[in-house]
């Protein structure tokens, strides 16, 4: 089994497919949506109001779901999941991990908690998500708390 290549810094993973697919069909969705409101003879300008109003609103969720990613440069990684943002310093991380049936990336970190990383997920792109998993471990591996203790 090879090593995991270390990429070069400042890197962002995200779950591109995934992105794409929840970006496609938010603008679709608000478009159909809009457009029934709009053909719809019969309807108020409250009633259409409230169409477009839930058609912008099922387009914000599925944006938002298109937000995961994770950012790590040369002082920690960022990850930014659904709704909360969290910055770590690469010491804070010990160990990167995505099992078997693992739905994204956990982080093991020193304060005894395990922080769900989003941005790294093998649903649509499983060899992408691996791939990412061992170059983040990689990158966690060498800047923290392991380099530390091995320096």
């Amino acid at each position: 089994m090879s090593q995991a290549q270390t990429p070069v810094l400042p890197v962002t993973f995200r779950p591109g497919r995934t992105r794409v697919v929840l970006i496609t069909m938010s603008v679709a969705i608000f478009v159909v949506i809009s457009v029934v409101a709009v053909l719809l003879e019969r309807l108020g300008p409250g009633e259409r109001a409230s169409f477009f109003f839930t058609a912008a609103l099922l387009s914000g969720i599925l944006a938002l779901l298109s937000r995961p990613k994770v950012v790590a440069d040369d002082e920690g990684v960022t990850v930014v999941n659904i709704t909360r943002t969290r910055r770590l310093a690469w010491a804070e991380i010990l160990k990167v991990n995505l099992r078997p049936g693992d739905p994204w990336v956990f982080l093991d970190l020193s304060d005894g908690t395990s922080l769900p990383v989003l941005g790294i997920q093998p649903g649509i792109a499983k060899e992408a998500a691996i791939r990412d998993a061992r170059a983040l471990r990689a990158l966690a591996d060498s800047r923290g708390t392991g380099a530390e203790q091995t320096a």
